[in-house]
């Protein structure tokens, strides 16, 4: 990856705390683990939060000509950012955001109002129960 500035979905940008390697299918996942390992590599990297198909988007089969049909992440998108106190297409630091997120999103009673029926909740739960987060 170069040093653009990436577009990262609010939701997603909340997943990555707790990523342990599951998807929708193993070219999401291959996709996923690239932009999230770029990510935490590079804290330095800017990434503007958006509420539509992001970077990480090109690889799911919920994307149609970018636009997800599964419209209740849009919804988990408009709650993180509202959340972390920012806007659609905000540009921050990687680091900055983690750090928002580390302070505003850090109860399970954070991940199931944003998550509400996604089939990675548990996952997120236990690791926001058993995982130290990005602590930078």
């Amino acid at each position: 990856m170069n040093k653009r500035i990436l577009n990262i979905r609010a939701h997603h940008f909340l997943c990555m705390q707790g990523f342990q390697g599951y998807g929708y299918s193993s070219k999401f996942v291959i996709h996923m683990s690239e932009i999230v390992n770029y990510i935490r590599e590079n804290l330095d990297c800017k990434i503007r939060l958006i509420n539509s198909c992001d970077d990480i988007c090109s690889a799911c089969f919920k994307n149609r000509y970018n636009q997800c049909i599964d419209k209740e992440v849009y919804n988990m998108d408009n709650i993180v950012l509202t959340k972390l106190e920012l806007g659609n297409g905000d540009i921050i630091r990687a680091k900055e955001g983690f750090d928002i997120v580390n302070d505003r999103l850090n109860t399970e009673e954070d991940v199931k109002d944003i998550c509400r029926d996604c089939r990675w909740t548990e996952k997120c739960l236990w690791h926001l129960k058993h995982i130290e987060k990005i602590d930078l």
